[in-house]
């Protein structure tokens, strides 16, 4: 596993074994979003995004949606994403973009009528784990600090959190939380179901250019 970034009260080892959480992700540099929407084609998923629908192309890996996001990169956001089928759910993959955790009318969109499950890593602002159902933001908060939580129902997964080591009543002045992101997934992994040793490389996606 790779090492965690280092920022104030954060720990530099390697993540627990039993943090394994959708492998893949550690490779996407220092701003990444993957996120998990239910029950709709990974085409409608990115139509709610906002694509260009002339780019739609299928059957892209996850190393290529990675470079062709590099490659085009617009302003702190991805120059081009990815979205594959999960079971009952469409992973989407934003390397070096953070607009579905944070965007109120990106996640808006595509949550109508479903529910959607946020990690943005993002070395230079805050982290996010977001929680969206039918366009109303539920939960979120920053995995480094899981006390400070807003949304309709911060208090959701007060149980799942303390589960996955995120405490929801971290104190501020206390040891920082290890491994944000890892457990951040984790949680990601308890609240959609999908087993951790879904490897995001070994998916085949449906990449597109956003808007």
């Amino acid at each position: 596993m790779p090492l965690t970034r280092s920022r104030e009260g954060s720990t530099m080892a390697e993540a627990p074994e039993e943090l394994p959480c959708f492998p893949g992700h550690e490779t996407l540099g220092e701003i990444y979003c993957v996120s998990f929407v239910r029950d709709l084609s990974p085409e409608e998923v990115l139509r709610r995004f906002g694509v260009d629908e002339e780019t739609l192309e299928e059957g892209v890996t996850f190393g290529e949606v990675d470079l062709r996001s590099g490659e085009s990169m617009r302003a702190d956001a991805a120059g081009y994403i990815g979205a594959a089928r999960v079971g009952d759910w469409t992973v989407v993959v934003e390397p070096g973009g953070w607009l579905m955790a944070v965007v109120d009318t990106i996640y808006a969109r595509v949550s109508q009528g479903t529910e959607v499950v946020s990690v943005c890593c993002h070395e230079y602002a805050s982290d996010t784990f977001a929680y969206i159902v039918d366009g109303t933001l539920v939960v979120s908060f920053d995995p480094m600090y899981p006390e400070e939580r807003s949304g309709s129902d911060p208090d959701r997964f007060v149980m799942k959190m303390h589960e996955v080591e995120l405490d929801p009543d971290h104190d501020l002045d206390g040891p920082g939380i290890d491994h944000p992101i890892e457990r951040s997934f984790a949680l990601a992994s308890s609240i959609t179901g999908l087993s951790l040793s879904t490897d995001l490389r070994n998916l085949w996606f449906l990449g597109a250019e956003p808007l």
